[in-house]
């Protein structure tokens, strides 16, 4: 999580950074570029791997029909809602919207009333 509101924040410094240090927008653009690859391949694993519990198990099916189910199937349906329920991303969602809030903000600010 970290590593997503670091990148996302930084994409949203480069236009301020652009204003007060131009020298170190591509420096903050690589950082950005790259995190935000390390992290939404990350989050492409996790979901790779709920999916893949889905389709094994086939936990939509018998949720749907009341199939009961064997240990190992709830298992994997206790592992899937528990990394949803425990998942701070909607935390993250909310954080980068501010952030780029403040960034629109921050660049009205430095073009327009400096």
């Amino acid at each position: 999580m970290a590593l997503g509101l670091a990148t996302a924040i930084a994409f949203r410094l480069i236009i301020i950074i652009n204003q007060i240090e131009p020298d170190w927008v591509r420096p903050v653009w690589y950082f950005a570029v790259l995190g935000n690859f390390l992290f939404f391949y990350y989050r492409y694993s996790i979901s790779r791997k709920r999916k893949s519990a889905v389709r094994k198990y086939r936990l939509i099916e018998k949720v749907q029909n009341g199939t009961p189910m064997s240990e190992a199937e709830r298992n994997a349906l206790a592992y899937l809602l528990q990394s949803i329920d425990r998942s701070p991303e909607s935390i993250n969602y909310l954080i980068i919207s501010v952030f780029s809030i403040i960034a629109i903000m921050m660049d009205i600010a430095l073009v327009y009333l400096s």
